[in-house]
């Protein structure tokens, strides 16, 4: 695969790697002591060091019982078509009536070629060992953040009102254990060393678990899942991780959940607007900025501008946030201009060859697929003709902006 590579002056993640050290290890300290008195720290049952819940992998347990409740999932549609639910697919009605496993046949095709040689003999051709240690680096963000997502998920489903929201959170955690689990094996099959949590996504995830009842939404379903959204989207192109389109399947009905549920039960002005609500949405997109600046390189590896991913990944989280009603502290418009006078500045240092860029109207998702999904999913072209139109009454647009990739 030849990518072409972005060339970055070492100075500012060298920098950076020895602040997050520092920083790593007071913030961690301090959540250790703070367990120790049974005063709080750390509430993720997580150890990101070894890439496993605390207890270890048990794969004994999870063949018992995961993968054996998966082989027997039952469908609605299989069991009782006279009632409404239309929950097969072709496919799987077809396996159903040859009794077979209710998996749908891409995942279980695609679950099988990741465990085979073949793929792994694939993945050493394909890339060099600095790309296949980039991809681990990216992919394990994800993969530690899927951790996360299992256990805020399955608290929030005790925070939804009605059946139906309960039945698509239970949904939801079932999709979260399975990418945790499929996406670790996919991410073992580099053979690279998975790096732990930086200090910056440990701060995010963990604020973001301990989020208060539906603000849960705020900090999974729209900022984790939105990154993760975008990540899926970037990379399902590259050879090997066409499974990606699956998860990133998955991911946009888990971004569209609290738009869904809150037009069930609106939120109430006062949520929408608590300034101490406010800062705290703020705070937990604060760690974001860093933590990008952290795959930096790995990202260069793959030919990937690391801002105009992140740019291309804020725009589309504030549109998110604007349908579904969470606001910041400061209006979108104001804050999306902030960011990328931010993201100018650190490349002017950080790039060789510099040149200012509009990184908000970049777009870094691939597939053609991918991208449907996601204007469908973000409401990308009202959001594009809602700003066109503002350009024009306010007699054009923003200057030096650079058009969508």
């Amino acid at each position: 695969m030849q990518f072409e590579k972005i060339a970055l002056n070492p100075e500012p993640k060298q920098i950076h790697d020895q602040i997050e050290e520092v920083v790593n290890t007071l913030v961690r300290g301090y959540d250790t002591l703070m367990g120790t008195l049974g005063l709080g720290g750390r509430k993720g049952d997580y150890d990101d060091v070894n890439y496993e819940f605390n207890g270890g992998a048990k794969d004994e347990l999870r063949k018992k019982h995961y993968d054996k409740s998966l082989r027997l999932l039952w469908k609605a549609e299989g069991n009782t078509p006279w009632l409404s639910f239309r929950d097969c697919t072709s496919e799987e009605l077809a396996l159903l009536s040859m009794a077979e496993k209710s998996l749908n046949r891409d995942e279980l095709r695609e679950l099988k070629r990741v465990r085979s040689e073949d793929f792994r003999r694939q993945i050493q051709e394909e890339y060099t060992q600095a790309e296949r240690q980039a991809i681990v680096n990216v992919l394990s963000t994800i993969g530690h953040g899927e951790a996360y997502a299992w256990m805020v998920s399955t608290e929030l489903l005790n925070e939804v009102k009605s059946t139906g929201a309960r039945s698509a959170l239970t949904m939801q955690v079932l999709e979260e254990a399975k990418h945790f689990v499929v996406l670790r094996e996919l991410i073992q099959a580099f053979d690279c060393p998975i790096p732990r949590l930086t200090v910056w996504e440990y701060v995010l995830l963990e604020q973001g678990f301990k989020s208060k009842g539906l603000e849960k939404f705020f900090a999974m379903n729209v900022l984790v899942e939105g990154f993760a959204l975008s990540i899926f989207g970037m990379l399902s192109t590259l050879p090997g991780l066409e499974i990606l389109r699956l998860f990133h399947l998955d991911e946009s009905r888990h971004t569209g959940l609290p738009a869904n549920y809150f037009k069930e039960f609106p939120m109430s002005e006062w949520e929408k607007r608590n300034p101490i609500s406010q800062v705290r949405r703020l705070g937990l997109i604060l760690p974001v900025l860093p933590l990008m600046t952290a795959l930096e390189s790995d990202l260069a590896e793959l030919g990937i501008d690391t801002f105009e991913f992140v740019g291309s990944t804020a725009r589309k989280i504030l549109n998110l946030m604007d349908r579904v009603g969470f606001t910041l502290p400061i209006d979108n418009a104001t804050f999306a201009t902030i960011l990328n006078g931010a993201f100018n500045a650190y490349t002017s240092v950080s790039r060789v060859d510099y040149e200012e860029k509009d990184f908000l109207v970049a777009e870094t998702t691939k597939g053609k697929a991918e991208l449907e999904v996601e204007a469908e999913v973000f409401r990308l072209r009202e959001a594009a003709a809602a700003a066109a139109l503002a350009a024009a009454q306010n007699g054009g647009g923003r200057r030096n902006v650079r058009p969508a990739a």
